[in-house]
């Protein structure tokens, strides 16, 4: 299957820092991840449900290195069948399956998981649709099972940072403040247990030199450099985020059903 090309003058941010090469495209970077991990305390043989699961590059990850069996949902067509060839190259298609799917329609999987796992997926949603999203996460849990969450903090100015972000990102995001992620869990059913918050540092040279390394920064840098389309637009993100910096964060918490 030959991938749609991508407009880059249009295209979400997330997928424009993927061009650039960039793989961790979550605003707490890898330390953020692992904080949600070490809550996990993931067993052996324990089901885990992951929303845009994208490539499975993620799904694999945790499949090898704490023996979990991972479910993912991914909706884009072509990222399912990359992913696909990516868990058969691994070996790992008794741990690990990628399913089409929308995350707005969890109802259509009948399972019930350990955990359910999403990270920078809440925030592009509206406030109608985190409640929806929430809801189908709740329904999808074992008793006593952990959602695992990884999402953009507001910590004020929530109105303007929605309007620019839309702009330089090209999805209509909208982060909350932490007490906003409180509320909407318990609207939605879920009880949040813990919660930790930081600076977002996407675009931050140090943590990008942290998540991707000295060769996969290099990489990114080049590109940014050379292609005059990628560099416009990350430039515009950066200056969305330097402009919000004190406001902008991540946030990462783990909620039950109640």
């Amino acid at each position: 299957m030959s991938a749609t090309p991508l407009k880059l003058q249009t295209a979400p941010g997330h997928q424009i820092l993927a061009a650039a090469g960039k793989k961790i495209l979550r605003p707490g970077g890898r330390a953020a991840t692992e904080q949600l991990f070490q809550w996990a305390e993931f067993k052996p043989d324990e089901t885990v449900l992951e929303l845009a699961a994208s490539f499975g590059e993620s799904a694999i990850a945790m499949a090898k290195r704490f023996g979990v069996r991972v479910v993912g949902v991914e909706k884009n067509p072509e990222s399912v069948a990359r992913a696909r060839e990516n868990i058969r190259a691994a070996g790992l298609e008794d741990r690990v399956e990628i399913i089409e799917g929308d995350i707005f329609h969890l109802d259509a999987i009948s399972e019930q998981f350990d955990y359910v796992l999403a990270e920078a997926i809440l925030t592009m949603q509206s406030p109608s649709g985190k409640a929806k999203v929430l809801r189908g996460i709740r329904d999808r849990l074992k008793p006593g099972g952990k959602f695992l969450a990884h999402e953009l903090l507001a910590r004020a100015n929530e109105a303007e940072i929605r309007q620019t972000l839309s702009e330089a990102i090209r999805v209509n995001a909208t982060p909350l403040s932490e007490t906003g992620w409180r509320t909407a869990c318990e609207t939605a059913g879920l009880k949040v247990q813990q919660d930790k918050t930081g600076k977002m540092g996407l675009l931050n040279p140090a943590q990008m030199l942290r998540d991707e390394g000295l060769l996969g920064s290099l990489r990114i840098g080049w590109n940014v450099l050379t292609k005059a389309p990628i560099r416009e637009r990350v430039l515009q993100m950066r200056r969305a985020f330097k402009r919000h910096e004190a406001d902008l964060g991540y946030i990462v918490f783990w909620a039950t059903a109640k």
